[in-house]
């Protein structure tokens, strides 16, 4: 082994201690607060608490429209179940969810709609800017509902280039797709299998079982767009995604996807520091 190759697993090994010690100190406090709602706290309290005990927060943005057998709030209620899981292993606080965004062909359906690309954008600014302005350091969007994306990714651009602060836009569905697979071998879709079981496991009285038909379904396919959707139901592949309610399947899916994206957060932050950004 030459010098230059010892040279090079001596700083391999530096950094990862550094990366090691860093994530210890950062996620050490996170058993000290009696509540992780950002909410919760009055004015005096928040002020000793942010950004000295607690620099990181979690914000769930979602959309109300039609789910399947599942609730209309399913792209709220996912995002807000696993903030409020994943805020105490990340040592961060959890603001209000943002409950409606950018429905678009489900509209249509009873109890279902969304606002402006306008309204969204200028909102979603307001509300990112704000949480900046309050001192949190790192502000983690965990999106619900995929046609949000592109207005979060460029909002959270424009913020973190004119403020500096540090910001992460996670779509749940798309980074744990392989965990989709790995514990149901096959592909999920909108109120498919994948995020029907992750109402399951957070509230399995939203799931009306005795409901479901394979009628409620219809196939994704990027060559044609219907206004509104056929179904509720839009399955990402033939034959892979329809409805199992399995519960044990269910809490294990939920559990890894939770997993996953706790790592994803704290790897990000840690990170970002490391880096001194």
């Amino acid at each position: 082994m030459n010098k230059n190759t010892k040279k090079q697993i001596l700083g391999v090994f530096i950094i990862s201690v550094a990366l090691t010690f860093s994530l210890s100190n950062i996620f050490a406090q996170q058993d000290k607060l009696w509540t992780r709602n950002m909410t919760d706290f009055n004015w005096m309290e928040f002020r000793e608490i942010v950004p000295e005990k607690v620099n990181t927060v979690l914000i769930a943005i979602g959309t109300v429209e039609p789910h399947g057998v599942s609730n209309n709030g399913t792209d709220n209620l996912i995002p807000e179940a696993l903030a409020k899981d994943i805020a105490p292993e990340v040592n961060a606080l959890v603001a209000p969810t943002i409950s409606y965004g950018l429905t678009r062909s489900l509209d249509n359906y009873p109890g279902s709609f969304g606002v402006s690309t306008e309204a969204f954008r200028a909102y979603v600014f307001d509300v990112i800017k704000g949480l900046q302005k309050i001192k949190f350091k790192n502000i983690i969007v965990l999106n619900g509902h995929g046609p949000n994306r592109s207005i979060l990714n460029e909002v959270c651009e424009r913020i973190t280039r004119s403020t500096g602060v540090r910001t992460l836009v996670v779509d749940w569905w798309s980074y744990c797709s392989d965990v989709t697979l790995e514990v149901f071998g096959e592909d999920g879709g909108h109120a498919g299998l994948n995020e029907n079981s992750m109402v399951l496991a957070i509230n399995p009285e939203l799931v009306k079982k005795e409901r479901y038909s394979k009628n409620l379904t219809t196939i994704l396919d990027n060559t044609y767009s219907a206004f509104p959707s056929p179904a509720p139901i839009i399955l990402y592949k033939k034959g892979e995604g329809y409805l199992k309610f399995n519960k044990k399947k269910a809490e294990e899916y939920y559990n890894k996807v939770k997993e996953k994206i706790t790592q994803l957060i704290k790897n990000t932050i840690n990170k970002w520091d490391l880096m001194g950004l």
